[in-house]
């Protein structure tokens, strides 16, 4: 009777500790798979910077001397200025100085734009071409019957890329419809509505 007693006894205080021990290992599985978690967490978020810094390193490199580049687009500029006021020169005019001084302005001209062509700065087409608010900037509107509405037929400033991006925008002139001119018809209705002011 007594050894049934105390098996009895046993049975239920191992029963008691039982659901201590499952809780035990309950939270214990649920803290490793929290910690898991928080780690993987924080893989991600060490890749994902390792990404960016690689994405920043590499347009570093890229696009370093992006503002370089902008600033270097005034010298073409100022040379096609030269020239112009060079040609409009009444004093210099058609003059053998004024000839070689021009070719020797295009020559460092062209060797600019090869140095501009190795860094991957390029001209943008413009002329003829649809306007486009990406590379374009519309400075003018112009009409004209021989070509389509937003078409570029002249170009103020020229524009340049550095491979995809823009460093700075063409200058350009658009074209558009002419306006219909409906003064004829209204000229006549005015003069009709006078004509009938005299008469009466």
């Amino acid at each position: 009777m007594e050894k049934e007693q105390n098996s009895k006894t046993e049975v239920s205080e191992s029963s008691k500790n039982d659901p201590k021990e499952k809780e035990i290992e309950i939270t214990s599985e649920d803290k490793i798979k929290e910690l898991e978690d928080k780690l993987t967490r924080a893989l991600a978020e060490m890749e994902n910077q390792r990404r960016r810094f690689e994405k920043e390193k590499d347009d570093a490199f890229e696009y370093g001397g992006f503002s370089f580049a902008r600033e270097s687009l005034n010298l073409i500029d100022n040379f096609d200025r030269a020239k112009q006021s060079l040609e409009n020169d009444e004093e210099i005019k058609g003059t053998n100085a004024l000839k070689k001084t021009l070719n020797h302005l295009d020559i460092i001209k062209k060797d600019l734009i090869s140095i501009f062509k190795k860094n991957n700065i390029e001209q943008i087409l413009s002329v003829d071409k649809k306007l486009d608010p990406n590379l374009h900037q519309a400075m003018m509107e112009i009409e004209d019957d021989n070509k389509e509405p937003g078409t570029i037929v002249q170009e103020i400033q020229k524009g340049f890329k550095m491979k995809d991006r823009l460093l700075r925008p063409a200058l350009v002139v658009v074209s558009k419809k002419p306006e219909k001119k409906d003064n004829e018809p209204s000229n006549k209705k005015n003069e009709e509505k006078s004509q009938e002011k005299d008469k009466k």
